[in-house]
């Protein structure tokens, strides 16, 4: 990635577009939950693409499905909470306060194909 005159990240981001379900409160309100797709990621940060804009400050917790399996069987997640810091449009950003990888206690099912 090359860095961009006046972005002011710490750290790198990666391009990495991989399918997300989170789950959002904000104090005063309903908790609602959706899904996207990431967009970027870095050590301290998501963003991503969801169906409407989410507001700023409220606490999200999201499980992202990783693209490798370990053992080449069991799937991994990698969760994520944090803040959203950034909404507009389709694209939301986050400031990560915690993560870590799950691995699935089941196999994957395997593809089958149809004819």
């Amino acid at each position: 990635m090359e860095k961009v005159a006046g972005d002011r990240r710490r750290n790198r981001r990666y391009e990495l577009r991989l399918p997300l379900h989170y789950r959002l409160a904000l104090k005063g309100e309903a908790p609602r939950s959706g899904s996207g797709l990431t967009l970027d990621m870095s050590t301290t940060g998501v963003s991503f693409r969801s169906r409407r804009p989410l507001p700023v400050g409220a606490h999200i917790e999201m499980v992202v499905n990783w693209p490798a399996k370990y053992s080449d069987v069991y799937p991994i997640d990698l969760q994520i909470t944090g803040f959203v810091v950034r909404s507009d449009n389709n694209r939301t950003a986050i400031r990560m306060t915690s993560r870590k990888f799950r691995v699935a206690s089941i196999p994957a099912e395997p593809i089958r194909a149809t004819a």
